[in-house]
């Protein structure tokens, strides 16, 4: 409460901002899964797999920096009887790519490269160069969040006076839903992928505090 507010009276309201962009950078959430006799052999197959999709991302234009291992697991594979009869390896490979135009061709190379252990889990989109949309995001929700703040304080037949606070929470992405379509088209790596990025929602979310001041006549 600041001096010149003896009679703190206020609305608190909540209000967002919704924008689309088109994405401009793909994750690809890629494997290789093995198994073999004992646990080198599959190792050693991961790793040769792994390798050579690495090699055909970087090759193709992905820098090395947009690439990062995620997880290396070794299990064991049994028989009905429960005798161990090899060992499986998965390991993941993230990759960053920032050329959608590349997109599916990049894709197709790595899975190619990496023959019959590659994998590939799914993929993402994000809109890496968000700052004016999200800056767009902040105005909407800010006027709904004044539409709402107007509408109470006329209500209650009193001015809206100042802002006292605002406090923003994360803003957040809606995927366009590609992931399981994609994953299925790596089925086969005759072809190029088709890439749909479609349209990505971004949205902002403010809470805003205002004075009411006092009505004529009062204060």
């Amino acid at each position: 409460m600041s001096s010149g507010d003896p009679a703190w009276e206020s609305v608190v309201v909540t209000g967002t901002g919704e924008v689309f962009g088109e994405p401009d950078t793909l994750t690809a959430d890629f494997a290789v899964e093995t198994t073999a006799s004992t646990v080198g052999a599959s190792l050693d197959q991961a790793l040769t797999a792994a390798t050579r999709m690495r090699d055909a991302l970087v090759r193709a234009g992905v820098a090395r920096a947009d690439l990062q291992t995620t997880n290396i697991s070794v299990s064991s594979t049994s028989d009905d009887d429960g005798k161990v009869t090899g060992y499986s390896v998965n390991q993941g490979l993230n990759a960053t790519i920032r050329d959608l135009t590349k997109a599916g061709t990049l894709m197709t190379a790595a899975i190619a490269a990496g023959g019959d252990a590659a994998r590939l889990n799914g993929v993402s989109f994000t809109i890496e160069k968000n700052a004016t949309l999200l800056a767009e995001a902040r105005k909407k929700a800010f006027a709904d969040a004044r539409s709402k703040a107007d509408l109470y304080a006329k209500a209650a037949a009193r001015p809206l006076g100042r802002v006292v606070k605002i406090s923003e929470a994360a803003y957040s992405y809606a995927e366009p839903g590609q992931r399981d379509t994609l994953a299925a088209a790596m089925a086969s790596t005759d072809m190029s992928v088709p890439i749909e990025p479609g349209r990505q929602r971004l949205s902002a979310t403010i809470t805003v505090e205002w004075i009411l001041a006092p009505t004529a006549g009062k204060g």
